[in-house]
């Protein structure tokens, strides 16, 4: 049975609320360094190089929030327009006919946006009446749609998806008898190596929940499915939720993660406004800033920490007002978890290649390879959701990651200015992909568009 749309939107936000369990927000970046500000700094300070345009919006697209002028803020030179309005769309692939394919979880669909020539796009759709579809991506002509439950393979010709070829099935989410229900992180992201081989995030089922490593499959995992197989394997552990999901230009895989919410403060020192030890404390000024959100590079057996170890920026672990540093990021225990160090040696757990913001809410991820301007040119694009838990809130942006020297170098902000000084905000970006046309195309669901993020001269 199909849950009514009011029903199933209000559905996911009590399980947040339940689950304390999803991160969302991450503030712009202050340009190519690796510094990030401290708790409750300024929220709406525009990024380094970055200049305000209006957003473009044509005729027939202007219904909320486009009904009244909205600014972007995008490197000098570039415009952005909306390209076409796609209510709750999440991630999309470029199909090799030149259309956009746009995921809508919500409605169990997979849209097809086909470039109009006027900036616009003709909607048609793709496919329907699936299990709150979220990944896809391309393997030659053959299209990859991760469900809640599963991976399919289509052969995708003359703009249609032809009968499916299952690839996993029996992935958990919250039909799955013995979880009853409890699924905090359903949706899934899918990404297919360069040998064949496929890659499918699957989400924790709350904020801790311990058994979710030791689950067959198990949670909190990148699983990998070897090419011609249909058993996943763990390839990556510990990853509380890697909606980000991508191959990058060297064939490696790379992961970007919503970590835990609510930490507890993990020293045995006073923070902040607590002048005794705080250790074991929820305090607000902490969690605002931690734990940091992965983007690390995936090898087999990798193990992100959680719910164990956490990333931790700090210079100066624990003490307030430090600043942070996002490259090569080192591990802290989990005080509530793993207070002694038993569970997990959280010293000699690899960095994180980089990261960014607590609760920054990291989703959409995908390479560029050629195709964008300069600085732009090889890199990681990675759509930035803004936070739901955090005050002042982290705001949402494209993010743009340089590849430099087979890795990423730091954050940039490559698109922001979504949210107001006051913390409101017009949109929340999910996914940002590079298009045939040297543009970058962005989902946003909270303001069910789609932007065409043009250079100069595109």
């Amino acid at each position: 049975m199909r849950l009514s749309r009011a029903v199933r939107r209000v559905l996911p936000l009590v399980a947040a609320v339940l689950l304390a369990g999803c991160s969302s927000g991450a503030g712009p970046s202050a340009g190519p360094g690796a510094g990030s500000p401290a708790a409750g700094a300024p929220t709406a300070a525009v990024p380094a190089g970055l200049v305000p345009v209006t957003v473009a919006v044509p005729a027939g697209l202007d219904s909320g929030p486009f009904d009244t002028p909205r600014q972007a803020l995008v490197p000098p030179g570039w415009s952005m327009s909306v390209f076409a309005r796609v209510p709750e769309a999440r991630l999309a692939a470029w199909a090799p006919d030149g259309s956009l394919l746009v995921s809508v979880p919500d409605e169990g669909t997979v849209v097809r946006l086909v470039p109009d020539g006027r900036g616009t796009a003709t909607e048609t759709p793709l496919l329907d009446g699936l299990s709150q579809p979220h990944g896809l991506t391309f393997a030659g002509s053959t299209l990859y749609v991760a469900q809640s439950d599963r991976v399919d393979a289509y052969p995708y010709a003359d703009g249609r998806a032809g009968t499916p070829a299952p690839v996993v099935t029996g992935l958990p989410d919250a039909n799955s008898p013995d979880l009853r229900g409890r699924y905090g992180h359903v949706l899934k992201s899918v990404a297919v190596g360069t040998d064949g081989a496929v890659y499918v995030s699957v989400g924790s089922t709350a904020n801790i929940s311990y058994a979710d490593l030791v689950a067959v499959p198990p949670r909190a995992s990148i699983l990998r499915v070897p090419p011609g197989s249909h058993r996943p394997e763990p390839f990556a552990v510990g990853v509380r939720n890697g909606t980000g999901l991508a191959i990058a230009p060297d064939g490696s895989v790379w992961t970007a993660v919503n970590n835990r919410d609510n930490i507890q403060y993990p020293f045995d020192r006073p923070y902040g406004e607590i002048t005794g030890s705080a250790r074991g404390e929820v305090v607000e000024a902490y969690v605002r800033d931690h734990p940091a959100e992965a983007l690390a590079r995936l090898t087999p057996g990798r193990n992100l920490g959680w719910p164990y170890c956490n990333p931790d920026p700090d210079v100066q672990p624990g003490v307030a007002g430090t600043a942070q540093v996002l490259s090569d990021v080192p591990f802290t225990r989990d005080v509530q978890t793993n207070p002694d160090g038993a569970a997990l040696d959280c010293a000699a757990l690899p960095r994180v290649e980089q990261a960014l913001g607590g609760h920054s809410a990291p989703l959409g991820l995908a390479f560029v390879d050629g195709g964008l301007p300069g600085e732009f040119a090889r890199g990681a694009l990675v759509g930035v959701h803004g936070s739901w838990n955090a005050e002042p809130p982290r705001a949402p942006e494209v993010s743009f990651f340089p590849w430099r020297d087979g890795g990423l170098g730091p954050q940039q902000t490559l698109v922001g200015g979504f949210q107001e000084a006051d913390g409101s905000r017009w949109g929340r970006p999910v996914a940002a992909v590079a298009g045939p046309d040297g543009a970058v195309y962005v989902t946003d669901d909270a303001a069910g568009a789609v932007y065409r993020l043009a250079p100069p001269g595109r």
